[in-house]
């Protein structure tokens, strides 16, 4: 059964969540700040992590960006639309608002870890024509092959990932800077612009749209 990293400060409800994943025979971690999760990250690799905003130390705003491909729902007290929308954009794959009903929490957790285990067992990521092989690192479109350079590659990749999604320009700088260190803000938009060339080539369309001023998505407009 899955881990799960619960990350809140408030003793009763760490406490109760842990009681209801542990009945439905998941794994708990706890930490009780944002300082004690990322110490703990350091040492473990869980499946999902619950996440409170208002921590002690770090906050949850703070240690967002720096979990790395593990979904995190936030559950949290704010409740504004923007806040939401922020997070989403930021790398949480649910957000859900205290006070929550648990059976609601464990039914996203059920949604969150089935989309992580599809996503693990997928060793070809598909978007309409595009075909992205991460055995082989090949980008094709139909039997015919995209050459794309090691930085293009970890970008696409990413986008193929969250279809039809925003993904930040701060994400991707993140995602991809251990495969690639030496890209920055402004030598994304070049790798994007010869990315959606290359694209355009065989396709005839750049599949790869710019959201002004957050960041970038894969959709069929572009």
């Amino acid at each position: 059964m899955a881990n799960i990293l619960i990350i809140d400060d408030d003793v009763s409800i760490n406490e109760m969540v842990s009681e209801a994943l542990m009945n439905e025979g998941y794994s708990v971690e706890k930490a009780y700040s944002g300082t004690e999760a990322l110490l703990l990250l350091e040492k473990t690799c869980p499946d999902l992590i619950l996440l409170d905003l208002m921590l002690p130390g770090l906050s949850g705003e703070e240690l967002l960006p720096k979990i790395k491909d593990i979904p995190v729902i936030v559950v949290s007290a704010k409740a504004d639309v923007s806040d939401k929308v922020g997070l989403l954009l930021a790398g949480a794959a649910d957000y859900i608002t205290k006070p929550f009903n648990i059976d609601e929490l464990l039914a996203r957790i059920t949604v969150q870890l089935r989309k992580k285990g599809t996503e693990a067992s997928a060793k070809v990521l598909h978007y309409k024509e595009l075909e992205l092989d991460l055995d082989s690192h090949i980008v094709r479109a139909g039997k015919e092959e995209i050459k794309v350079t090691r930085t293009e590659y970890a970008i696409l990749k990413l986008l193929m990932q969250k279809p039809e999604q925003v993904v930040t320009k701060l994400t991707i700088l993140e995602r991809i800077s251990e495969d690639t260190p030496d890209c920055t803000e402004d030598s994304l938009k070049i790798h994007i612009h010869n990315l959606r060339k290359k694209i355009k080539a065989v396709i005839g369309e750049e599949y790869i749209s710019a959201v002004w001023g957050i960041g970038f998505m894969i959709s069929g407009e572009s």
